[in-house]
């Protein structure tokens, strides 16, 4: 089996603050949110992140995803490698998550119960949170700047990654002082041999596609774009196919 990178996605902390449209957080006080251990959106954290922002003595409703779930993989990767002193839950694609979380199924879940819980924060992918018009906070990265996600700084973050012979990586915590920290990625599986050579042509044509010129529609998608050096591996990679 092949693995093809084609995507990138920043993964956002959306909240739901009224008066509160700009939002900084670093990595600790992320994982003392989501562990339940910071209650109050007014909790001295908090506040220390965003000076001079008022900010309310609203209870904290965290909303996570009730299904196994890429983003909840990635997301948690996230607060245990940027916050290894501060977040005890792990790193999985299902997370055993306080028992006052709100759990939906889905990035379209969660985003909608942000929209709808005063005081709510959540992960959801970027294009998600876009389209329901959700709120997002900027989150401190490994260089120390506090970046607001975008596709822009997704594909600064996969910039520097290490990737495996076989195309695997992550671009969670990367570095880079333009680099958002919480991203996920995906990828195409195809079995390197195919049944014909017809097959093995219209697969690569589909791959050179998304490689290619597909590339350049993500942005308006909500999507980052492969760094091209990741490109270029996954182009070189098409000639793997066979029948």
């Amino acid at each position: 089996v092949l693995y093809f990178p084609i995507v990138i996605g920043p993964i956002t902390t959306s909240y739901n603050l009224s008066g509160v449209s700009k939002l900084q957080l670093d990595p600790t006080v992320l994982a003392g949110i989501f562990d339940g251990k910071i209650k109050k959106w007014n909790d001295p954290a908090i506040a220390a992140d965003n000076p001079g922002v008022t900010l309310p003595g609203t209870a904290i409703t965290i909303a996570v995803r009730s299904d196994s779930s890429g983003t909840t993989q990635n997301f948690s990767l996230f607060l245990k490698d940027a916050a290894p002193s501060a977040w005890t839950l792990g790193s999985s694609s299902t997370i055993k998550w306080p028992s006052s979380a709100q759990a939906a199924s889905g990035n379209s879940g969660v985003a909608q119960v942000i929209k709808s819980t005063p005081g709510a924060i959540g992960y959801v992918d970027y294009a998600t949170a876009k389209a329901t018009g959700l709120t997002f906070a900027s989150v401190k990265n490994k260089d120390g700047s506090y970046v607001a996600p975008s596709p822009t700084a997704a594909s600064a973050a996969a910039a520097g990654v290490t990737v495996a012979p076989d195309l695997t990586f992550h671009a969670v915590w990367g570095t880079g002082a333009a680099a958002y920290p919480i991203t996920y990625q995906s990828w195409d599986l195809v079995y390197a041999t195919q049944p014909n050579a017809n097959d093995a042509a219209l697969l690569k044509a589909y791959l050179g596609y998304l490689l290619g010129a597909g590339q350049q529609l993500l942005g308006q998608l909500g999507y980052a774009p492969l760094p091209s050096s990741i490109d270029q591996m996954a182009v070189a990679q098409l000639s793997k196919i066979t029948s």
